[in-house]
């Protein structure tokens, strides 16, 4: 069975980058010789700070998707564990939101 990794790199600029790979460990080792992603390459050295496993590419592709869209303060939130944090910064934060309360 093959498994895919979605990964967050915490780079010297303190930017996030998101990726997804079947090879976690020659990726970032591939990162760290600047031999891939311009971002990166430019913000070396970087950290291994997040990442999941997922045995189905579709989903992992997804998932990738779904945390590059995220905000800084998202991505941070998820790479240290804060799931707490990480749901109310999912909250819609513009005034016309609606909530029900019954």
């Amino acid at each position: 069975m093959k498994v895919y990794f979605v990964y967050i790199l915490l780079c010297s600029n303190e930017g996030f980058y998101t990726g997804l790979t079947s090879q976690l460990s020659k990726r970032l080792q591939l990162h760290r010789d600047g031999l891939i992603s311009d971002f990166t390459k430019k913000n070396l050295p970087i950290s291994l700070v997040y990442f999941e496993m997922h045995t189905d590419f579709k989903s992992a592709l997804l998932r990738e998707k779904q945390i590059r869209g995220w905000s800084r303060a998202k991505k941070k939130a998820l790479s240290q564990g804060e799931f707490k944090l990480l749901h109310r910064l999912a909250e819609c934060q513009n005034h016309t939101h609606y909530k029900y309360k019954p």
